[in-house]
């Protein structure tokens, strides 16, 4: 059975920031991002994680959950995903709610909810969407299955603006094998912005984070743009929810205005601070401090 495709409605109500619900730029209200993603009751990833960043870094955060974990620091234990047509219903009743500034997509699950959340964004056109392909979690559970990867792998890379795959889901996606230095993840990116292309997003800007290599250096690729930005191993165990953080703070740093250079460099600062004030919560990979400080 082929995997489902997103379905086609009618669009929803004008997302454009001069929307009467928006007033961030006068300075009468923070910008609002929507985050799409699981929930994590550890709270280190997921829609709640992603709310904390998104306070951090000042943007007012909003959130739809795709999925409901079981799942502490030790690991997740079961997966249980959200009917869709709740995960469609929510999104409808926000978006005629508020004017987004920014999306932030996380894990879906299923294919069903794939297919539901991407259809639900094509019809909300020019809102910056910030991917985040999360397939497994960092203790190896699959949160994702095979109908959902299809879709996501092309209709995914169709409707987002930004993708921000680590190295195993870039070679997943990509399929290539994992990335092993510089050049090979210049090359994996490069294939997944040609896949863009192919299926009509020549403008996909991709960020390759490299929390998982020796060095942890990011890429931004863009069909205009091929940049590394420099990382530095942090000795921590708190390390649950760094890709749910970086890709959140992405779309908050975008939503504030900033040129796509400037928005990398500030998530990742953002990420490596939180490592490096990160605290000891329960008794396996703990989370970061999403509220440091400078």
């Amino acid at each position: 059975m082929p995997p489902p495709s997103p379905p086609s409605e009618s669009p929803l109500p004008s997302q454009s920031p001069s929307d009467k619900n928006f007033d961030a730029l006068s300075g009468a209200a923070p910008a609002v991002v929507l985050s799409i993603a699981g929930y994590d009751p550890s709270a280190g990833a997921g829609v709640l994680a992603d709310l904390k960043t998104f306070a951090a870094l000042g943007v007012y955060g909003m959130g739809c959950i795709t999925a409901l974990t079981i799942q502490s620091t030790q690991g997740v234990r079961r997966v249980q995903p959200v009917d869709v047509s709740i995960v469609v219903e929510t999104l409808d009743c926000l978006a005629e709610d508020a004017c987004f500034r920014a999306i932030k997509v996380g894990m879906l699950g299923q294919g069903e909810v794939v297919a539901a959340v991407i259809g639900w964004l094509k019809r909300i056109p020019g809102v910056p969407v910030v991917l985040d392909p999360v397939l497994k979690s960092s203790s190896g559970k699959s949160l994702l299955d095979a109908a959902g990867f299809n879709v996501l792998r092309k209709h995914g890379l169709a409707r987002a603006d930004w993708i921000t795959p680590n190295l195993d889901e870039l070679a997943a996606l990509t399929g290539t094998p994992r990335p092993q230095n510089r050049a090979e993840t210049v090359k994996s990116a490069q294939k997944m912005l040609q896949m863009a292309v192919q299926w009509g997003n020549p403008t996909l800007k991709i960020v390759v984070t490299g929390g998982h290599a020796d060095s942890p250096d990011d890429l931004l690729l863009t069909s205009e743009d091929c940049r590394w930005y420099p990382g530095g191993r942090i000795a921590t165990t708190s390390t649950h929810g760094t890709g749910c953080a970086f890709s959140s703070a992405l779309a908050a740093r975008i939503a504030l205005g900033d040129d796509p250079a400037a928005a990398v460099q500030a998530a990742k600062d953002y990420v490596t601070g939180a490592l490096r004030h990160a605290y000891p919560v329960g008794k396996g990979n703990g989370p970061m401090d999403h509220f440091w400080k400078k």
